[in-house]
């Protein structure tokens, strides 16, 4: 079938039309069907179900669910798609998704109540809560942890960590003995270690035992009925399976050089030393009451609020993309607070516009914080910057990037588009078999930051990935011209040279 991805069609095959749910939590008559003459339409829930549906299709999501707030209640509550490929069973708006490390946002949220009550310091060493760590990671900061600028190595590199037979001591000894990536506040690296040491901090000021998770006030304070830990060893009712993308070439002419996908099961394993980085399992609705609460100042005060969104600030003094658990991102004044997990699951509020969104599915690649600005724009939030771009570019096409970008700049003429949020959203673009797409805003990105090696490096990928090999050399070997350090690149271009 020409043109189609590989679990859309999937879908169609097996006649499982993609349901949406109202915010009642009836169903509702199939996306696929008129609704009958003396029904309401909601003009702006038909755009969100449209926009989400195209989303599905374009990227093979076999089940998404959707709840957006604004103004402090749930205004729209979706559910699409299947929740097993197998059954076929249909998502509805009680169906449990696994959130990943959107558990970062709760655990941000439990730290700043520690602060809150005076018992935490942001700025304190690690050391000074916890008396068993190596000589080099008792000066990093609680802040440094949340923020990702830690330096330690990554627990969930140890051998063994995804193996249930492993035990738990096993894999903390390994972790202790590996090096400093480099000095904590010098640069931002994503790593679960920080989450394990923040959980036993907080369990050491609450008195509990290590690895206790500390979320479960929030859950409670909240009204979350449908939310827990859970990975693969368990069994959960209701719960959707989970879904990885292997990609192969399509058919000649396929658009936007689309490949065909093919869908595995995933495999998670979530240790108790995990579960302040990941592991939690929800609903839209349940994310969108803990949203609330929140924003309303039931969980936190609003010190603590403007705290837990402010990006911390490297040892140079350049701020970071994240706050305390949650990213950050500065869309021409208009923020956009929230998390993501396993590229399968996001949410975001935007604060000056009093609106959030959340967006679950069980397909990991399909990165729905792609999705969640131009649901949130339906929804009045005001856009700019690259949240404006992005919108933009899904409705007229990536081959229309630069001239998208020129007519940004002439709406907009001082609006700078962050190297990090456009080298994140490429690389996005070639995980879920998109290398067109991505090499057009990889494109863009070493055009706006000529004089940046990632930028090149990244440019290489995505030209790799095309199979321009003689551009994707030039392009790894001007990003050695710029970061000499830069041992990716090194490996890329002696295999490219060698016909790899």
């Amino acid at each position: 079938m020409r043109g189609m991805r590989g679990l859309a069609a999937l879908l169609l095959l097996t006649g499982v039309p993609m349901v949406a749910q109202a915010a009642t939590g009836k169903a509702v008559v199939a996306a696929n069907r008129a609704a009958p003459a003396a029904v309401a339409v909601d003009p702006v829930a038909a755009q969100v179900d449209a926009f989400l549906q195209e989303q599905m299709r374009a990227l093979g999501i076999p089940g998404l669910q959707v709840a957006v707030i604004r103004h402090g209640r749930l205004v729209l509550s979706r559910s699409y798609g299947v929740a097993n490929l197998q059954t076929p069973v249909p998502v509805t708006n009680e169906t449990i998704f696994a959130v990943n490390s959107i558990t970062k946002a709760f655990t941000g949220v439990a730290a700043m109540r520690q602060v809150q009550a005076g018992r935490l310091d942001l700025d304190a060493p690690v050391g000074q809560y916890l008396d068993d760590l190596p000589a080099a990671w008792r000066p990093i900061t609680i802040r440094q942890l949340l923020a990702h600028m830690s330096g330690l190595p990554d627990i969930n590199r140890a051998p063994g960590d995804r193996d249930e037979r492993v035990g738990g001591e096993a894999i903390w000894a390994w972790v202790q003995a590996q090096p400093m990536k480099f000095t904590p506040g010098e640069r931002f690296d994503y790593c679960q270690t920080n989450y394990t040491l923040v959980q036993r901090v907080v369990d050491r000021l609450t008195g509990q035992p290590s690895d206790t998770p500390i979320i479960g006030w929030e859950i409670e304070a909240a009204g979350m009925t449908h939310t827990a830990y859970g990975d693969s060893s368990m069994v959960t009712p209701g719960k959707a399976a989970g879904y990885r993308n292997s990609y192969a070439a399509g058919p000649d002419g396929a658009p936007d050089g689309a490949q065909v996908a093919t869908p595995h099961p995933v495999y998670e394993l979530f240790r108790p030393m995990h579960r302040a980085s990941s592991g939690l399992d929800s609903t839209a609705e349940d994310m969108a009451r803990w949203m609330i609460a929140l924003s309303q100042g039931q969980l936190l005060d609003a010190d603590s609020l403007r705290l837990l969104w402010t990006p911390a600030a490297f040892n140079d003094g350049r701020p970071g993309q994240w706050g305390l658990g949650w990213e950050v991102l500065d869309h021409g004044g208009h923020r956009a607070v929230g998390m993501t997990g396993g590229g399968r699951s996001a949410f975001f509020l935007y604060p000056e516009d009093d609106v959030g969104v959340v967006i679950l599915t069980n397909l990991s690649g399909a990165s729905p914080e792609d999705m969640i600005d131009q649901v949130a724009a339906f929804y009045g939030a005001k856009l700019a910057g690259l949240a404006a771009l992005r919108v933009d570019i899904q409705r007229h096409g990536f081959d229309q990037v630069p001239a998208l970008y020129a007519a940004m700049k002439a709406r907009e003429p001082g609006v700078t588009l962050p190297e990090a949020e456009l080298n994140d959203w490429g690389y996005r673009l070639l995980s879920n078999g998109q290398p067109r797409n991505a090499l057009a805003i990889l494109k863009l990105t070493a055009d706006l930051y000529p004089d940046s090696g990632n930028a090149q490096d990244s440019l290489a990928e995505a030209l790799a990935a095309t199979g321009d090999k003689p551009a994707a050399i030039l392009a790894y070997q001007r990003s050695l011209e710029l970061d000499p350090k830069n041992q990716n690149a090194e490996r890329r271009l002696v295999a490219l040279k060698a016909g790899g």
